[in-house]
């Protein structure tokens, strides 16, 4: 569903790469239209077996083209709901998926263990004579070593992946004397290795190639979206902060932290030295209230910001399914991802306070004087919107006998009273404005900059700490933390994380390496914590009093809190929903032990 320049050669790697692509890891190789011995004797062959190598990695807007049951993994979190009736996540809020029938097992397991042994194939089959390994100057300097290491990296990338949805996974690089592993039906089958072990694998294989690659490449126009180096430092960052995190780390080892801390510290010093460095995006320095929004719906080939994506996506099918549902034209938004209240009231007022410590904060007047993120990540009622023609304030009121024409329309329409705006360009929906390039990265410098931050504080380095979460205050001009209280400055630095990478398949996993679920216990136990604090009980509101006769029907309503109108509530039973199941069938087929819990 998605183009750009390196896969452009993608096609040709189709009959090699397709077949354990839907299948079972193990499953026996099938007989190839074009065999290895083929493929890697050839350039383009082996250049297209390594561009469909991009194909698999991990990309936060597929569930958008599987719009029926998925959209975006934060519906499965405290960040956000799905309306529509049908989606995968709902059975998840509701831990009513069993290991026969869960689709994200099912999806996630074969997905990266395909990836991974289409990696291990290029690794093994390439060849240096074919490819060509001269030192030049430029991006292809040593160009077979280079591509070894982008598919060495992909490989970590998947590895990665496996590991933080499924805990304890085999671990499929190399064999005993270091070749790529290449699993055949007769083979003994690698053990599910600890998780621990798995991120400090994959943090080795980022040391081990991150500088045989450009830490940028000088030639994006040809190389944006390939692995690079910094995207090598971006992963070592975070695997070893996963790493440190209570979920892995429960005896609490203080040296993860330091390791973790270094690592996002590497990473800034290789940019400083970078001539192109990376660098958080701004639209106006003039106008701050424009630049988080911006960073999201510019064309990211043209973002210093992403690191790496999986790819551009021209598409409207963000607008579709994101924007308010009283938009209509030839095309109607349907709205089905509503941000919740938890995530609304997690937004900290223009002091720099959360809402239930700022006396200036009004629940009746709650969208003025806040972060500017809130407002440019989230639809709510009153908010203008649309182009010249269409622009007016959104509409979500919910009284008996008057539905705001944002608030529902026919398949569409919001449980909580919000919609999500991050990614979603302002356009038409008359379809006079073509689809737009959308990505959502997999790694961003202010992901980078939080890491930083997050593991110095824990290190118990909290002073260290301030300067890099205070970068990303202020590109949206949120003042800058002076807390060096350890604890105090944990608390806020997860909730500007959770703030500044909403939307990016974040959440989801912080949640439980936190191990957020534990410290709350119970929904009913934590009812009396502010909505922000809460991650059992779901939230939305209900604006009532709108009269569109009045000169300003924006004032005189009544904002009433409570329970989401879709999965008001989320069930998590440790050890159980730390980590997904491995299919049934798969079992039979490994003899592997089931995840614990399932």
């Amino acid at each position: 569903m998605k183009t750009k320049n390196i896969f452009t050669y993608a096609a040709a790697a189709l009959t090699l790469a397709g077949a354990s692509s839907c299948s079972g890891f193990l499953d026996k190789e099938v007989d190839l239209t074009l065999q290895p011995d083929l493929v890697f004797s050839d350039y383009d062959q082996t250049r297209g077996h390594l561009a469909y190598a991009y194909t698999y990695l991990p990309d936060a807007f597929e569930g958008y083209s599987d719009t029926q049951f998925r959209l975006s993994n934060d519906c499965m979190t405290d960040n956000a709901v799905d309306y529509w009736g049908v989606a995968y996540y709902h059975a998840i809020n509701a831990d009513s998926y069993d290991a026969t029938n869960h689709f994200f097992a099912n999806h996630y397991w074969n997905g990266r263990t395909a990836g991974i042994r289409h990696c291990n194939q290029f690794i093994k089959n390439a060849r240096p004579e074919v490819v060509g390994n001269a030192e030049k100057s430029g991006d292809d300097n040593k160009l077979y070593d280079r591509w070894v290491a982008e598919a060495h990296v992909i490989r970590a990338i998947l590895q990665f992946d496996l590991c933080t949805w499924f805990g304890d996974v085999p671990l499929l690089g190399d064999d005993a004397e270091g070749n790529p592993l290449m699993l055949e039906p007769s083979m003994q089958l690698p053990p599910r290795t600890l998780a621990a072990e798995v991120l400090q694998w994959v943090a080795n294989e980022c040391d081990k190639y991150k500088d045989a690659l450009p830490f940028r490449y000088s030639n994006e126009a040809e190389n944006w979206g390939r692995v690079n180096g910094a995207a090598a430092y971006a992963l070592k960052s975070r695997a070893l902060l996963y790493l440190a995190s209570p979920l892995y780390n429960p005896s609490g080892d203080q040296a993860r932290w330091t390791a973790a801390a270094k690592a996002a510290t590497d990473f800034i010093d290789a940019n400083r030295r970078c001539s192109n460095p990376y660098r958080l995006y701004t639209y106006n320095n003039d106008d701050i209230n424009e630049n988080y929004y911006r960073c999201f719906t510019t064309n990211p080939v043209y973002n210093n910001e992403y690191i790496l994506s999986r790819s551009v996506w021209t598409t409207r099918n963000l607008e579709y399914f994101n924007a308010p549902c009283g938009f209509t034209g030839s095309i109607s938004a349907t709205g089905y991802c509503n941000p919740t209240q938890n995530l609304v009231d997690a937004y900290e007022t223009t002091n720099g306070l959360a809402i239930d410590k700022d006396s200036k904060y009004d629940p009746q007047n709650p969208y003025v004087n806040r972060d500017p993120r809130m407002a440019q990540t989230i639809f709510h009622h009153g908010m203008i919107w649309g182009d010249t023609d269409e622009a007016r304030p959104l509409n979500m009121n919910y009284d008996d006998n008057f539905h705001g024409a944002d608030y529902a329309r026919g398949n569409g329409g919001t449980a909580t009273g919000y919609y999500c705006k991050k990614y979603v360009y302002n356009i038409r929906w008359d379809g006079t404005v073509g689809d737009q390039p959308h990505a959502c990265p997999i790694f961003r410098y202010a992901e980078i900059l939080l890491n930083a931050a997050e593991a110095l504080n824990e290190a118990g380095r909290s002073t260290e700490a301030l300067p890099y979460v205070n970068e990303v205050r202020d590109r949206v001009g949120m003042p800058p933390y002076t807390i060096t209280n350890k604890e105090q400055l944990r608390e806020r630095l997860q909730n500007e994380r959770r703030i500044e990478l909403c939307f990016e398949d974040h959440r989801w996993f912080d949640l439980r390496r936190w191990k957020l679920h534990e410290q709350n216990v119970s929904g009913d136990a934590e009812a009396a914590l502010p909505y922000y604090r809460q991650v059992y009980n779901l939230y939305g509101v209900s604006i009532t009093g709108y009269d569109e006769s009045l000169a300003d029907p924006n004032s005189d309503l009544t904002y009433t809190y409570g329970p989401s109108r879709v999965d008001p509530k989320v069930t998590f039973r440790a050890p159980k929903n730390y980590f997904l199941p491995i299919r049934h069938d798969e079992l039979i087929r490994t003899g592997y032990e089931q995840t614990p819990g399932w």
